[in-house]
């Protein structure tokens, strides 16, 4: 008599494997960027074979889509619990200033980013994925007009931010208070997203 697994199981070991491939594939772009990630090198770290991620994600470019897509599931700045806050612009400007503090670690999908800016392809991947879903919520809490470019300028702002502030380490960044980076943030932040003329 053959034995066979139920489906739940197999549904259930599937997407292990999934998350085992997507847990890989984050830690390497994010340490070695979209060139410098190899598949093989991704498989292996995840147990599986090449011939496995492109089962599950196609390609290299599928896989650094849902890569850059997953580094955006929880976001840190555009929480819901921000969005929700009355003083909006304190709301951001205190996380920005929160997860770029000396001796954090920069987040996954920031590096991801910052070490892929090179390649064409990553960059119109992760231009499409961050239009999709930051953009796309930075713009929806913004009222007036041109809340398009505004909200990409304040990305453009929190990039800046993180950049200077944890790659670079500027030091009137890294040596400043936190408490009086939020309050020079606050207002800059607020023309962009709270201005509605």
């Amino acid at each position: 008599m053959k034995f066979t697994q139920p489906a739940n199981s197999r549904a259930a070991k599937a997407d292990a494997t999934r998350a085992a491939i997507l847990a890989s594939a984050r830690k390497a772009f994010a340490e070695h960027g979209y060139d410098g990630a190899g598949l093989r090198g991704i498989a292996e770290a995840a147990g599986v074979t090449a011939m496995m991620v492109g089962r599950y994600f196609g390609s290299k470019e599928g896989l650094f889509g849902e890569v850059v897509t997953d580094t955006m599931r929880d976001p840190i700045i555009l929480s819901q619990d921000n969005l929700k806050r009355a003083e909006l612009s304190r709301a951001f400007a205190e996380a920005l200033v929160g997860v770029t503090t000396q001796g954090k670690v920069p987040l996954d999908g920031f590096l991801i980013l910052f070490r892929s800016t090179g390649s064409a392809t990553a960059a119109r991947i992760a231009r499409e994925r961050i239009a999709s879903v930051h953009h796309a919520t930075a713009t929806a809490a913004i009222s007036g007009d041109h809340a398009s470019e505004r909200a990409a300028l304040f990305l453009a702002i929190v990039a800046g931010v993180q950049m200077m502030r944890q790659m670079l380490e500027l030091e009137p960044l890294t040596k400043a208070k936190p408490a009086l980076l939020v309050e020079l943030l606050t207002p800059v932040i607020s023309s962009l997203i709270e201005s509605g003329k």
